[in-house]
């Protein structure tokens, strides 16, 4: 649990940054992290021993969890604004749970109710009314993101342990997996005119976004993916979101509704203890 916690803190300083390149495009900007994330892992990736279709296995799974995913999740910022992406990601607990119940052809109650309570609290902490109206298609892009990031994980936490791998030996095939789909979707629409006029404050965010949010922390957050319950796991996924807040407060000096935080993280924290209470489940 203690490297989801720090996934969270570390996606939470970082959070708002993508919305200062996403007028690159999605295909451009998912291109770029995927292959700084992929130069910072491919010394350490070890397929020997590996199958050719685990190779592809691991691969298809970097393509959908983090090539698809930020494609879509990049892309609904042309139709939301940044609060409304954050906002929009709060169903991914949910999908978490059922996604991981499905592949074990049941359904666990509890734990879909730990889900719900993590959606609730996050909910408490970011709504504040949409304000307008014309996003359904944003809605549906952020949705589809979640998707193939709750997919991805919960398939990585099955198929890792078997393949008697570190993580990281395997998250180099992941992100050559990831930088397969997003290079191929950015190619025939480089905007080169804004490339060349980019400042190095966007140089900088990009290497950021690459090098650290995308290749450390996706890597820490799988590695705590693959050694801890799928409660716990959903969970984690929204609390990204209460420490954002938090971070905007504290390090930024913006305004906060502190009663609001205070209300969504007691029911976050609730949550987490309902869901040692009801015991771990692989």
């Amino acid at each position: 649990m203690s490297l989801l916690m720090i996934v969270s803190i570390l996606w939470a300083l970082s959070f708002g940054l993508t919305a200062q390149v996403s007028e690159l495009g999605a295909p451009f900007v998912t291109a770029m992290r995927t292959l700084l994330a992929a130069l910072v892992f491919l010394p350490f990736l070890d397929s020997r021993g590996l199958t050719r279709r685990q190779v592809l296995a691991f691969a298809g799974i970097g393509a959908l969890q983090f090539g698809l995913m930020y494609l879509l999740y990049i892309a609904s910022f042309h139709w939301l604004r940044s609060s409304e992406v954050a906002l929009f990601t709060i169903f991914t607990p949910l999908l978490v749970t059922l996604v991981s119940d499905l592949l074990d052809g049941r359904m666990s109650w509890m734990f879909l109710l730990t889900a719900a309570l993590a959606v609730l609290g996050t909910g408490i902490c970011v709504w504040s009314g949409l304000g307008r109206r014309g996003i359904l298609l944003g809605f549906l892009l952020m949705q589809a993101a979640n998707l193939c990031f709750a997919l991805g994980q919960v398939l990585y936490r099955r198929l890792a342990p078997a393949s008697g791998k570190r993580d990281r030996d395997l998250m180099g095939l992941l992100y050559l997996g990831a930088s397969v789909v997003a290079v191929a979707m950015a190619a025939p629409s480089i905007p080169w005119a804004r490339i060349s006029a980019m400042g190095l404050r966007q140089w900088a965010v990009l290497v950021y976004l690459g090098a650290v949010a995308s290749g450390l922390g996706f890597f820490l957050f799988n590695a705590g993916a693959r050694r801890t319950d799928i409660g716990t796991l959903a969970i984690f996924n929204n609390m990204k979101i209460p420490l954002a807040i938090l971070a905007s407060g504290l390090v930024f000096r913006e305004a906060v509704d502190w009663p609001r935080l205070a209300a969504g993280g007691a029911v976050i924290a609730c949550a987490l203890g309902l869901n040692g209470l009801t015991g771990a489940r692989p």
